[in-house]
């Protein structure tokens, strides 16, 4: 082989953290690469026995993440908050997005 071909490398996703909003107003945590496809797929009753009960009524939170360890890892933290706590977090992308604070 030659110096000159290029070692190939499998490209990098983006992994993502997720909270999803349910019709009777609970939230569900998960991960993945496409967090609209992902809450898509919860609408139509793929994926999370969750949603068995009350579906999915909308994304409420996602966050970036460095690489699949980085996304687990949060959402392992996230799982372990409050109600609370994650309704603070829906909140405060909430301010972001719309430039206002709320107290």
């Amino acid at each position: 082989m030659s110096a000159d071909i290029e070692q190939c490398t499998a490209p990098t996703r983006t992994w993502w953290v997720y909270m999803v909003r349910a019709e009777n107003g609970h939230l569900y945590t998960g991960i993945s690469v496409d967090p609209q496809r992902r809450f898509e797929q919860h609408q139509r009753g793929k994926g999370a026995r969750f949603f068995n009960r009350s579906p999915a009524a909308a994304l409420v939170w996602s966050r970036e993440c460095v690489d699949h360890g980085d996304a687990l890892r949060q959402e392992i933290a996230i799982k372990a908050l409050t109600r609370k706590a994650k309704e603070q977090l829906i909140s405060q992308l909430d301010e972001i997005s719309s430039g206002t604070p709320r107290d």
